[in-house]
């Protein structure tokens, strides 16, 4: 158990790590250089969120500076609450709608999905790349060098996912030895008392 202790800090660590660019792409999402947050304002209208102009500007703020207090591990349990919020919002106002999947895959186990539509849209989608790959670049193969065409069904696997995350580090903190709260709490522990 002891050794098992001494590479504790690595797991709050590794998920730490590995949210703060997802939060930090998301928060930057909404913020939209030459209409700020705009946009993202009549998205959330569009949702029939309340005052989406404040929505567009706290959800925009929690997961830009959630993303720094992750990467930092500043106050880590503080900010995962938030974040958490605005997941749980995410899923069952944007998501919920698409079920499970990330993307439209025929072998789901999952009903609702419509997999009949997803599955001739992307045959359609291949039809049209392969024609204009080869026309314009004489490979048929050329939109698809990098990975494959699919159908983003945006459903609510990645946000519950992130949230599950949120909620072990919510547990665990930021982890020792690589993160500013486990230093600033050794700081508290060596102050002279009074």
């Amino acid at each position: 158990m002891q050794r098992l202790r001494l590479a504790d800090w690595l797991a709050p660590v590794a998920i730490r790590l590995y949210l703060a660019p997802v939060f930090w792409v998301a928060g930057w999402n909404k913020w939209h250089p030459e209409r700020g947050l705009e946009f993202t304002a009549r998205y959330f209208d569009r949702l029939g969120y309340p005052l989406p102009d404040l929505m567009a500007f706290l959800a925009t703020a929690t997961e830009i500076g959630g993303a720094i207090a992750l990467l930092l591990g500043l106050a880590t349990r503080l900010a995962c609450i938030p974040l958490m919020f605005v997941m749980a919002i995410a899923v069952t106002t944007v998501h919920w709608k698409n079920g499970w999947q990330i993307t439209a895959d025929p072998r789901s186990p999952f009903p609702g999905e419509d997999i009949d539509a997803a599955r001739e849209r992307l045959g359609e989608a291949r039809r049209i790349l392969s024609e204009q790959g080869e026309a314009l670049h004489g490979d048929a193969g050329w939109f698809t060098e990098f990975g494959s065409i699919v159908i983003l069904n945006n459903g609510v696997a990645l946000g519950v996912t992130y949230f599950v995350m949120l909620l072990a580090l919510f547990y665990l903190g930021g982890g020792r030895h690589a993160s500013l709260d486990h230093y600033i709490a050794q700081a508290w522990r060596r102050r002279p008392s009074q």
